[in-house]
């Protein structure tokens, strides 16, 4: 338990000082790609560094698919400390989950009615937002965040391919079982039926897998609502017993967990997530999760605002740019940056800054 309390110590320290003390211009390793809004292109990894201050105290509509787990909750500690940073404000909105499109483009152009320079947008659908910019019209910079998105009506993007996510999974697993060694069940729960992001993820994980002895046995679509995600574990371990592992989301990592430690299968299965939460680190660290990748989602938070004032000030130096993925194990758990990727435990959604 050293090591957690360890961490947790530091992350309310961290926290105490930032909201006393706001950071002054930091440097951060990028990945940027050129031509910009293609993954096709492998992106550049370059050092950058951040803008001292905003000139003015721009004003952004933040839209977020949900703030229902703490992957999203640690980008909007991102956006916040970054917003006090560089003396701009933010209102935000989230729409509760993947399948409210409408609610989205009703809680965006609500948001945007109250007056902004710029809208940053999580969306919940690759196309869906396409004909509200096509309406919004040029003059209002887009910023995508986080999901990928349509390119028309997009001034910039923040993000990491989630294509190269999956495929960080599926090597972590075909380099575990390589082709010739005992075929290894897998049961597949990606995340909700319709999000393009889950199909990325999976292009990329199908692709790393390809020619090992990982085979997936079954696949099961959801929310990444706690109790979808619980229920379903409990459906594949009820209609497969027979399997080796569970992979996907961090909600679902986090409830097999506690499900296989009831029916004493805790050996038997392993578990993977497709990206890093706070539920998913304390599981690695206790080893009860074997890996993660991090697309370090506080950073994203901090970039995505970063670059929307770049934007509106005309000092933009990467249209496209986000974090190097990092692979998290049992082997490096303590020695990476926390604050990259995980919001303090003490902290709590912020929707109107300042």
């Amino acid at each position: 338990m050293k090591p957690l309390i360890y961490i947790s110590s530091i992350l309310f320290v961290f926290l105490a000082v930032s909201l006393e003390n706001p950071a002054q211009a930091d440097s951060w390793t990028i990945n940027h790609w050129n031509p910009p809004f293609d993954y096709d292109v492998s992106p550049t990894s370059s050092d950058y560094r951040t803008l001292d201050a905003a000139a003015q105290k721009w004003r952004f509509c933040i839209s977020y698919p949900h703030l229902k787990d703490p992957y999203w909750l640690s980008v909007n500690y991102g956006m916040t400390e970054e917003a006090r940073r560089l003396g701009v404000a933010f209102r935000l909105v989230e729409a509760g989950g993947y399948p409210h499109l409408q609610r989205q483009i009703l809680q965006i152009e609500d948001c945007l009615s109250k007056g902004a320079d710029a809208l940053i947008v999580g969306t919940v659908s690759y196309q869906g937002l396409t004909d509200l910019f096509a309406r919004l019209g040029p003059d209002l910079p887009v910023i995508a965040t986080v999901n990928d998105i349509n390119n028309q009506g997009v001034t910039a993007k923040i993000g990491v391919s989630w294509t190269e996510m999956g495929n960080k999974v599926g090597a972590f697993l075909a380099k575990r079982h390589p082709s010739g060694s005992a075929t290894t069940k897998i049961a597949l729960l990606p995340g909700p039926l319709g999000a393009e992001w889950v199909d990325f993820v999976l292009q990329g994980f199908y692709q790393a897998i390809t020619g090992s002895a990982v085979e997936v046995v079954t696949e099961k679509r959801g929310d990444t609502g706690k109790e979808i995600q619980r229920n379903l574990v409990e459906e594949v371990l009820e209609e497969t017993p027979n399997i080796d592992y569970i992979i996907g989301t961090a909600p679902t990592a986090e409830a097999a967990v506690s499900l296989l430690r009831r029916r004493d299968l805790s050996e038997q299965i392993k578990i993977v997530s497709f990206y890093l939460t706070h539920g998913v680190s304390r599981g690695i660290n206790r080893g009860k999760i074997l890996a993660a990748p991090t697309d370090k989602p506080v950073l994203q938070g901090k970039m995505s605002i970063e670059q929307a004032v770049r934007v509106l000030e005309g000092k933009v130096l990467h249209q496209h740019m986000g974090p190097e993925i990092l692979l998290v194990d049992q082997e490096n758990i303590r020695s990476i940056d926390p604050l990259l990727s995980l919001a303090p435990a003490s902290f709590l959604p912020v929707y109107k800054f300042p």
